[in-house]
């Protein structure tokens, strides 16, 4: 049965679509905007995963080449390779307010699967895969406390708008995507231009608002054709084994739980676990696994009961308190810049690289391609929480994290025409107990500046978390690992003095409320403020010039006639030129040229090469040319590479000339003055006029 269901967003026309196609998928929605056209399915399998204590789900998103009117450019022109950035960011993205809305006893493999099939390159693809996927989870047989669906927030000329164009998004400056329920906000993600918090919670619950209609299309479609949602198997629960399990294990974790040493920690949690293990006598492995769940949830409880009702945190702070920082820059001696950013228990070592134009990273989207000169990645090796596995590629974490931290520092970044390095900046993890990627917007912003690049302003960066229970509702400033793990939200908070840069709120609960934004935002606003007058202590503003190592960039502009002398045959003259100076050199069809040298002595040597071969005549000066063509009017003569002019047969002696040839053939070397140079570029040169000088003189 085909079912649809329209509404207008903002003066567009959004369209949902189920029964048509993908009908084998447990679920599918066709979700429409313009002309750009989502496929989300959603598939539970019918086998319990077993051996698993986690919620199986897989959400992927992939934007087709024939969306764009595109052929891949890799080798096969096939697309299903290696998820682009983008890619990997919106599956998260989908992913994350999808998650916490599973029942806890859900071991089904399930798999969502977002596909753009077409689109107008006005109206983006990432809110309608997320709206699809709520849509095809809630009419399939997979429980789901749905629906939620989520807009994108942006405010142009100081007037808030949902779901702005591309193009509109480049002037925006304020960027949200804001998901949530009919009663709550379930999570925001994105950025803007120093927004005060007042403005941002403006922003997110005008999102929240203009969701509602949407989350009406979804519920009218699901009482259409919902199927019937499956019965799960119900929980086995030994209630007299839990018990003996609390008791025996509730005097010991108090220890724990007052442990402020994270490796401590762990060890006193481990002996507990051994203990009770060892005196219940378990052996059997789905029983200890079972156990193991039980002592999770008694250690859970516990912290939870202690902040809520004791008032009191795992490492003994207090609700608002940051952990001790201590900042160092310039901790490496040949890189371009260095920062070593350390809070607690987590530590960011943070390196600056500057590159030239040549060193920008190409991105390749059906929306178009574009070049990216401000890059910042994010590496998280196992040994930062001490563990020992397989070193690999980025995951998605890292790929998230990065872009985080980049969306944080980018409104501080000086504009390409301002500074015309690439900038590349990696954080390196070196130690984690919550809140990496805020280490690294802080170690990235003092980087920076101990690279010598121009912020207009420091960043810095903290995590955000929520206790809830028994009506009472505590925030906390700086979360480690624990708190994240058994608390209800983790809310990221970016910015410098004047406001807001980046934002990322993930809800394990139904959602929160305006008062709980507020409250977060300025316990995030003020534990910012102390962290960047840490900051300062080590660094206050950039450098006044780049390192001595960073290579040093030259532009000059010559003739686009000149293009071609300065490319040569084959390209061989700019290889002789990057070869004999060690520089990278590239030249556009303007004219304009782009030298990076390692140092400047290099830089000159460049330019003087290239001046040579592109330096353009002179009136009045002296210049020993070559004799290319004889006329019977005059003589050719080239006084520069690929620079002619003419010695009309006037102006060869100081005598009548009867014959050219009678002075010149071709091939002669001959001292000429340049005598005019007219509107069209034509050169008057007298060998008369040189006769008796030299070029020395």
């Amino acid at each position: 049965m085909i079912k649809s269901c329209s509404k207008e967003i903002n003066g567009r026309t959004l369209h949902i679509e189920t029964g048509r196609i993908a009908r084998q998928a447990g679920g599918a929605a066709v979700v429409t905007m313009g002309e750009t056209v989502v496929l989300v399915t959603a598939v539970g399998s019918s086998q319990i995963r077993e051996g698993v204590d986690f919620l199986p789900l897989t959400v992927e998103y992939q934007e087709m080449s024939y969306a764009g009117g595109m052929i891949p450019g890799n080798y096969f022109r096939r697309d299903m390779g290696r998820p682009s950035e983008r890619e990997t960011l919106t599956a998260r993205l989908i992913d994350r307010p999808l998650r916490p809305l599973f029942p806890k006893n859900y071991f089904y493999e399930t798999q969502v699967i977002a596909t753009v099939l077409s689109t107008d390159k006005e109206n983006e693809a990432d809110v309608l895969a997320l709206i699809g996927a709520s849509t095809a989870l809630e009419i399939s047989d997979i429980p789901f406390r749905g629906p939620i669906a989520a807009v994108r927030v942006g405010r142009l000329d100081g007037k808030l708008v949902i779901n702005p164009t591309i193009e509109e998004q480049e002037t925006s400056d304020i960027n949200l995507m804001v998901a949530g329920s009919k009663s709550a906000v379930v999570m925001v993600e994105g950025g803007g231009e120093f927004v005060p918090e007042a403005e941002l919670i403006e922003a997110i619950f005008f999102g929240h608002e203009a969701i509602q209609p949407i989350l009406e299309m979804q519920e009218e479609i699901r009482k259409e054709v919902g199927k019937e949602k499956r019965i799960l198997p119900p929980v086995k629960k030994d209630e007299e084994f839990a018990a003996k399990v609390r008791e025996m294990a509730a005097p010991m974790f108090r220890e724990v739980i007052t442990t402020a040493d994270k490796g401590l920690r762990q060890q006193k949690r481990d002996q507990v676990s051994s203990k009770v293990i060892e005196a219940l006598g378990v052996e059997e492995k789905e029983k200890k696994a079972a156990l193991m769940d039980l002592l999770s949830d008694v250690e859970k409880e516990m912290v939870r009961r202690m902040i809520l009702e004791e008032g009191r945190r795992i490492d003994g702070r207090g609700f608002t308190e940051v952990r001790p920082i201590e900042c160092v820059v310039g901790v490496l001696p040949r890189v371009h810049g260095a920062a070593l950013f350390t809070r607690g228990e987590t530590q960011a070592l943070v390196l600056t690289t500057l590159g030239a134009e040549m060193d920008e990273q190409r991105i390749e989207t059906i929306y178009g391609h574009k070049m990216r000169n401000f890059i910042l990645h994010y590496n998280f090796p196992p040994y930062s929480v001490n563990e020992a596995k397989r070193l690999g590629g980025p995951g998605r974490r890292e790929i998230g994290h990065g872009a985080l931290a980049r969306r944080a520092l980018l409104p501080v970044v000086p504009p390409k025409e301002n500074f015309q390095y690439t900038i590349r900046v990696v954080s390196e993890i070196l130690e984690s107990n919550g809140s990496s990627s805020m280490a690294s917007v802080c170690g990235g912003s003092l980087s920076l500046m101990d690279a010598g690049v121009p912020i207009k302003e420091a960043v810095a960066g903290v995590a955000m978390g929520l206790i809830s229970g028994g009506g009472k509702k505590v925030v906390l400033t700086d979360i480690i690992g624990d708190e994240d793990h058994y608390g209800d939200m983790d809310f990221k908070v970016t910015g410098t003095r004047n406001g807001v840069t980046a934002i990322q709120m993930d809800i394990k609960v139904e959602g929160v409320n305006r008062e709980v934004m507020q409250s977060a935002l300025e316990q995030a606003r003020q534990g910012r403020i102390h962290i960047l007058d840490r900051m300062a202590e080590s660094m206050a503003k950039p450098r006044s010039h780049v390192s001595q190592y960073a290579p040093v960039i030259t532009t000059i502009h010559i003739r686009p006639e000149k293009v071609r002398l300065l490319i040569g045959p084959g390209g061989k003259v700019i290889r002789e030129i990057s070869a004999t100076t060690d520089s990278k050199i590239e030249v556009d069809d303007t004219g304009k040229v782009l030298i990076a040298s390692p140092d400047s002595r290099a830089a000159k040597a460049a330019t003087d090469m290239i001046g040579k071969i592109v330096q353009e005549a002179e009136v009045g000066k002296l210049y020993m040319g070559k004799v290319r063509k004889i006329m019977d009017f005059g003589a050719f003569v080239e006084i520069l590479p690929g620079t002619d002019g003419l010695i009309h047969i006037s102006q060869l002696d100081n005598e009548r000339v009867n014959k050219v040839t009678d002075i010149l053939k071709e091939g002669d070397e001959v001292l000429v003055k340049v005598l005019e140079i007219d509107k069209n570029g034509r050169i008057a040169l007298s060998r008369k006029a040189a006769l008796g000088q030299s070029i020395d003189a």
